[in-house]
């Protein structure tokens, strides 16, 4: 896959472009569904298959206290893009300038004249423009003009509501992650790197890779059940996953003041992985955290939630 840092450093036509344009956060299901699409159109016609995204989000630079806390890193959204089979990503840098754009403009430049697509596939809720005044009446009676076909994608729904961002976030900050993963189309990860704790859980028997994370969405405290996935070069080799018991909250057994944590055990694993940029996968939430009475208790307890997460994880 290639990825290009905005337009204007295009430095090739692209081949008989098939066009989408989102911030696509989390590549739900519903995103995946216009991929899908766009993906066969772009291999139906002999030509590219096209995303066109911004960093960061647009409401970053324009309502920043009001700002989505995002469910994927630009890296994460990359990679996953590159597995659907993406041609080209495109990384629009997105600043006031940019904002102020006229809505025609968008579409004539940026679209048409950079990019010049066969076909353009957008969601539902897509505006563009400044003011965010471009709607897709504009869109729909613009493309067939300057010469490319334009398909509004209908909302995907799960259960009868609609799949989008805002409801996943939700979901993982309630701990629901079997449900958000349900919409995302895979369990959600959080992508961060290892470093140094306390080193409390090696005294129990049970040493912890502590994260630094990279996400700006955290599940709600408690215990899960997943995966380590090493996503740099090392051993264990990129690609490799161990079964996972993460805790994320406060470690209040200790009151160690380290506030909000992720400290993931490897099941059957020994080695070093400090320093290693690793994805944890949230599958299922084993229980809520607590307070023990002291190290023994906190120490059954681990033992109880490792057995529980073998089961899972065996059964998947």
């Amino acid at each position: 896959m290639e990825a290009v840092h905005g337009t204007a450093a295009l430095k090739r036509e692209l081949r008989r472009p098939v066009l989408t344009i989102g911030n696509f956060d989390g590549l739900h299901v519903g995103h995946r569904a216009i991929m899908k699409t766009v993906l066969g159109r772009a291999r139906d016609l002999g030509g590219e298959a096209v995303v066109f995204t911004f960093e960061p989000h647009p409401r970053k630079v324009l309502q920043p206290d009001s700002a989505p806390r995002l469910l994927t890193t630009l890296d994460q959204k990359l990679e996953l893009l590159e597995e659907m089979g993406i041609d080209v990503v495109i990384v629009e840098p997105f600043d006031r300038e940019f904002a102020e754009l006229e809505p025609k403009t968008f579409v004539g430049e940026y679209i048409h004249r950079r990019i010049r697509p066969m076909e353009v596939y957008v969601g539902y809720d897509f505006h563009f423009g400044r003011d965010r005044e471009g709607s897709m009446r504009l869109l729909t009676e613009t493309g067939p003009r300057l010469g490319f076909s334009v398909t509004i994608f209908p909302e995907v729904t799960i259960d009868g509501r609609d799949v989008n961002s805002t409801r996943i976030r939700e979901l993982v900050g309630q701990g629901e992650v079997v449900e958000a993963g349900r919409l995302l189309g895979r369990p959600f990860r959080v992508r961060g790197t290892v470093v140094a704790g306390q080193r409390r859980g090696r005294t129990l028997g049970f040493p912890t890779a502590n994260l630094a994370p990279q996400n700006e969405v955290l599940p709600e405290a408690g215990v899960y059940a997943g995966w380590t996935r090493f996503v740099d070069e090392g051993d264990p080799s990129r690609g490799s996953e161990v079964p996972t018991v993460t805790n994320v909250g406060m470690r209040p057994t200790f009151g160690d003041g380290m506030g909000f944590v992720a400290e993931a055990h490897l099941i059957d694993f020994e080695g070093d992985v400090y320093g290693r940029c690793i994805d944890l996968s949230f599958e299922r939430r084993l229980r809520a955290e607590k307070k023990f009475d002291g190290p023994d208790a906190l120490k059954e307890q681990i033992q109880r939630d490792v057995a529980e997460a073998r089961r899972w994880l065996g059964s998947q």
